[in-house]
């Protein structure tokens, strides 16, 4: 299991401090969010962000959860995502989804706000990305967008791609099929449930494994859960965790969505990832 923690602020300056620290005390990854314009939050850029992360660390993951390629254009995200990857020497991952209805960054400027049409913008952008994260000249025709052929130099460090890991809304089978495709599921749970439920989990990394190509068992995937856990007990923080390891999650990615997040997010960071002994 690898441990990871979501900064619940996006002052770059801030999460740069904050990813530094998290790095000192043990945590595996640390996460930024993407956004363009919510009601009232402040929100810097997240490739800003995630590079002044990169600069004050040597270790951990970097990525956010999650990006939103489909208001974005595909060759401008795999340029700034190869960029990212080698300005941290191969630490980027990318967790991606459609993009939360809420961000203005959508309706606003006029991108498409319906699930199927974004899907489909997902889809084209994370093949664009991958083909253009190589050597060789890359030329693309789909519905959405279309590319002659080009190269983007340098290439990124990890190779074949920099891995991508897309949502997994449990039990739509459109998303789950997409995560196969890749490198990992961001497991996203029911209404009213939890990604860190290990019913869930187990139900989940059962399901990976029956539908996945057996073509595919050699390359490594990741079944990653977000999740809260206390600071000041340690002991019953990693056995959350545990619990989910123990029922198949890979990742374990410390989330606190709540309005006491931002305030303890520091002690949480401080306490050290929930870890067992």
């Amino acid at each position: 299991m690898r441990y990871g923690i979501v900064l619940s602020v996006t002052d770059a300056r801030r999460c740069a401090e904050l990813a530094a620290e998290a790095e000192a005390v043990g945590w595996d990854g640390v996460f930024t969010y993407d956004a363009l314009a919510i009601d009232n939050l402040d929100l810097d850029d997240p490739w800003i962000t995630l590079a002044a992360m990169a600069m004050r660390t040597s270790r951990v993951t970097l990525g956010a959860l999650v990006f939103a390629p489909a208001r974005r254009r595909p060759w401008l995200f795999a340029k700034e995502a190869i960029t990212l990857d080698r300005l941290s020497g191969g630490r980027l991952v990318l967790p991606v989804g459609i993009g939360t209805l809420d961000d203005h960054g959508f309706d606003a400027a006029g991108e498409p706000v319906e699930a199927r049409a974004r899907a489909g913008r997902l889809d084209e952008a994370l093949a664009i990305t991958e083909g253009l994260s190589g050597e060789a000249p890359f030329a693309f025709d789909g519905e959405h967008y279309k590319l002659a052929p080009m190269t983007l130099r340098p290439a990124a460090v990890q190779q074949p791609r920099i891995p991508v890991w897309p949502i997994g809304a449990w039990p739509h089978e459109r998303t789950l099929q997409r995560a196969l495709r890749w490198d990992g599921m961001i497991l996203q749970a029911p209404a009213g449930a939890a990604a860190s439920d290990p019913a869930l989990i187990t139900q989940v990394a059962a399901w990976i494994r029956e539908h996945r190509d057996p073509a595919d068992a050699g390359r490594p995937f990741q079944l990653i859960v977000d999740g809260v856990t206390p600071a000041d007990n340690p002991a019953a923080a990693a056995a959350t965790a545990q619990a989910a390891a123990d029922a198949g999650a890979t990742r374990w990615i410390e989330a606190d969505w709540s309005d006491e997040g931002k305030p303890r997010l520091s002690g949480r960071i401080a306490a050290g990832p929930p870890r067992g002994v």
